[in-house]
């Protein structure tokens, strides 16, 4: 049995299911927190905090990936990121992942263990570690993850704690992501810094557990576009929230793309999701630090919770909704 990093030929259900969890083991790293790690009926992790923040997202081959767009360890990337920035909004560390996946029997055993080794990775960045989870065969590939994170004694950040004063702030890039999807649906493969914003999201993990020890009243992850995810927050707190597109990153090559494409690059900054940046709702007494950038501020609501842009409601699309 090839295990580590070693190329495997063949398909998953040439090597069995068995055979394939310890193929896919042998690329898992545990760390410190990992009181007994994959192979048996449940892992052990460490909770030294006495509460566990946990959350879930589930991938969907040809919904939230598509092959020829990513590669199996750029999928594991994505996967890991969604939910590691979850537990960040929380103001929370990861800790562990467990995943479920669903493959196709004549899918490359090589796929699924670049797969394993772009979730690994991707864990360690927060120290975490990919305790578990289960394999099953299906038509389509289906990857199911489960994180659970630390509060390190902290209170959660919810969405509901946003007061009228109170300034946004983001952290993290807005619209990258979504505008290397745009590229991609086109057909090309450059801006490749698009492309590769796409691929693999780079979530500011460590600006979670910041932003609650900063006095953070309220935080979400980007992940379905910066007014749809501050939608959520208004609603949950109940105040109004203005967005002030003239304080806006728009990256170069975000207005390079809208130039070519005949877009409003802003767009892409509103409405764009998975670059997974961190926005949150500060009291304004708060000095920030400068990578969290202030683009908006809190109001009281007339009615139910709202978001505006420059003063006046949007009419184009908010971001990513699944059923919509």
């Amino acid at each position: 049995m090839a295990v580590g990093n070693v190329s495997v030929p063949g398909s998953v259900a040439a090597l069995g299911e068995f055979g394939l969890v310890t193929a896919i083991t042998g690329r898992l790293q545990t760390g410190e927190g990992v009181l007994l790690g994959p192979g048996d009926d449940a892992a052990v992790v460490a909770a030294a905090d006495a509460r566990v923040v946990a959350t879930t997202d589930v991938l969907v081959e040809d919904r939230h990936f598509r092959r020829t767009w990513v590669s199996a360890a750029d999928v594991g990337h994505r996967a890991a990121a969604q939910n590691m920035a979850d537990v960040a909004a929380m103001g929370a560390r990861t800790t562990a992942l467990l995943v479920g996946v669903v493959l196709p029997g004549d899918l490359p055993v090589q796929w699924a263990l670049d797969l394993a080794s772009g979730l690994s990775e991707e864990a360690e960045l927060c120290g975490a570690s990919v305790v578990g989870g289960d394999v099953t065969s299906g038509d389509k590939i289906v990857i199911a993850v489960t994180a659970l994170g630390d509060l390190c004694g902290r209170a959660p950040v919810t969405r509901a704690g946003a007061a009228p004063g109170d300034v946004v702030a983001v952290c993290g890039r807005l619209g990258w992501s979504e505008a290397g999807r745009a590229v991609l649906s086109r057909g090309f493969r450059s801006p490749r810094v698009l492309v590769a914003a796409y691929q693999r999201p780079q979530p500011p993990y460590d600006a979670g557990p910041e932003g609650a020890s900063l006095g953070a009243t309220a935080m979400i992850d980007v992940s379905d576009g910066l007014l749809q995810d501050l939608g959520h927050v208004a609603t949950a707190s109940g105040v109004h929230i203005d967005i002030d597109t003239a304080v806006l990153e728009v990256g170069q090559p975000l207005l390079d793309l809208g130039a070519a494409l005949g877009l409003n690059p802003v767009e892409f900054v509103l409405t764009g999701g998975e670059d997974h940046a961190l926005v949150a709702c500060f009291p304004p007494s708060v000095e920030l630090r400068e990578r969290w950038r202030v683009i908006g501020r809190v109001a009281a609501a007339a009615g139910e919770g709202a978001v505006t842009v420059d003063g006046a409601a949007w009419d184009g699309p908010r971001g990513w909704d699944h059923f919509a």
